[in-house]
């Protein structure tokens, strides 16, 4: 049974996004691809996007870091970063397993415990959210005409979802949730696994409340904005790459990286699928022809998924000759 729910887990990520995949490129000339690389498009700009998709995860490493020290674990700063760009490579086998990852490197490496350090990357995930829920709701306002045509086409208006709902609707839902969490309550206490599970979640709440206790709230919040400016400018600086989308303005840069970071969140191997046919939708909607925004989403996208492999390729190699650290 757990190989079986395991191997759902790697497969069904990855069908999801091979069906989205096929869909966008059904018919779609692959050979034209290699004089679009060759010819046509500027690889100056690629590779000096390069720089900021390491640095993005360098400072993830560095935060991080800076999170477990209030709550007794001290992990090597190498060591945080090596994890992060090792997470990130698992990420793409199993999605959403490179919390894991992270968190077991620091607990192999440098004897930081699981428990503790999955609640820092509980937190770090909600202050993420945050600033992507902040940056989402600045560039709504800032290019609404394009958006609202965004979901007439894809039929995602929240109006749309909210309306399905009754009053009486919202009511049952919440009392079929609390209902829920209750029996959840009971069944644990009932198993002999409950004092583990308490402790676990003790853990996971030590790292959580970290926050209150960092050191040099400045720098935090300067690491946290590199994450987010470094994130965008490996995205913004392959626009320059492509003739078609080298003059579409930051405005448009901003509007797909949006939607191309919330839909992500669908899990597949590095977003792939949900991540093309948002940003690929956005450029049309610029103007960008549908043969060119394909390009443009399978290349970039391709590449950078490359880079997150070496870079996991590279933590997997340099962890190997960092020495444990004694207890």
């Amino acid at each position: 049974m757990k190989i079986s729910n395991a191997i759902i887990k790697i497969l069904l990520p990855i069908v999801l996004g091979g069906a989205i995949l096929y869909w966008m490129y059904r018919g779609f000339d692959f050979n034209s691809i290699s004089h679009v690389l060759l010819h046509e498009m500027d690889w100056t700009w690629m590779l000096l996007s390069f720089p900021f998709g390491i640095l993005a995860q360098a400072f993830r490493g560095w935060r991080w870091k800076q999170m477990l020290d209030p709550i007794g674990e001290h992990a090597r700063r190498s060591t945080s970063v090596n994890a992060v760009f090792l997470s990130y490579a698992a990420s793409l086998i199993v999605p959403r397993i490179g919390e894991f990852t992270r968190c077991g490197v620091l607990k192999k490496v440098d004897g930081v415990s699981f428990t503790k350090a999955l609640g820092t990357v509980v937190t770090e995930r909600a202050i993420d959210s945050l600033v992507v829920a902040g940056v989402t709701g600045v560039t709504l306002l800032a290019q609404l005409s394009i958006f609202n045509v965004f979901f007439d086409r894809t039929g995602t208006s929240v109006d749309s979802v909210l309306h399905r709902f009754s009053a009486a609707g919202y009511l049952v839902t919440l009392v079929c949730g609390i209902a829920c969490l209750v029996l959840l309550h009971f069944l644990l206490k009932k198993l002999s696994i409950y004092d583990k599970v308490k402790a676990t979640l003790g853990g996971i709440w030590q790292g959580i409340i970290s926050l209150k206790d960092v050191r040099n709230i400045p720098l935090y919040v300067l690491f946290t904005l590199g994450i987010w400016v470094s994130y965008f400018l490996h995205y913004y600086l392959t626009f320059f790459c492509f003739d078609f989308t080298s003059e579409l303005g930051i405005g448009c840069a901003m509007v797909t990286f949006v939607v191309g970071s919330i839909a992500v969140l669908v899990p597949t191997p590095n977003g792939a699928g949900p991540w093309h046919f948002a940003v690929k939708t956005m450029l049309i909607l610029y103007g960008v022809a549908d043969e060119k925004a394909l390009y443009f989403v399978l290349i970039v996208h391709t590449v950078q998924t490359m880079l997150v492999i070496v870079l996991g390729i590279w933590a997997w190699v340099a962890l190997n000759f960092i020495k444990t650290k004694k207890l």
